[in-house]
């Protein structure tokens, strides 16, 4: 299972990569120097600042507020199936039961 890391840290260092990206050559290159200096995983902060990029407009793709909106509907999806599930399965039981071929 995955730890929890700080939201002020996860902030601080997307604003340092965004602050000294125009220094690197590329993002994975300032990510990785900013994940050095905090201690945290390189394909962390990366994944931060992308998911920050895309939050901001800056890049194609699902904002957070998207992605947490999936997370809940597949959640509800899926409830729902097992609902559905269970109910297939007392409707064929007792149909069994009513079912004058069984007494």
């Amino acid at each position: 299972m995955p730890k929890k890391i700080d939201p002020n840290v996860r902030e601080r260092c997307v604003r340092q990569v965004l602050d000294t990206l125009p220094q690197y050559p590329s993002v994975t290159a300032a990510c990785e120097a900013v994940a050095r200096r905090e201690g945290v995983g390189k394909e962390s902060v990366r994944r931060w600042v992308v998911q920050a990029q895309i939050d901001g407009g800056q890049r194609h793709g699902a904002t957070s507020e998207e992605l947490a909106e999936i997370k809940e509907l597949k959640a509800k999806v899926r409830r729902l199936e097992e609902d559905n599930e269970i109910l297939r399965r007392a409707s064929i039981f007792f149909a069994g039961e009513l079912d004058p071929r069984n007494r």
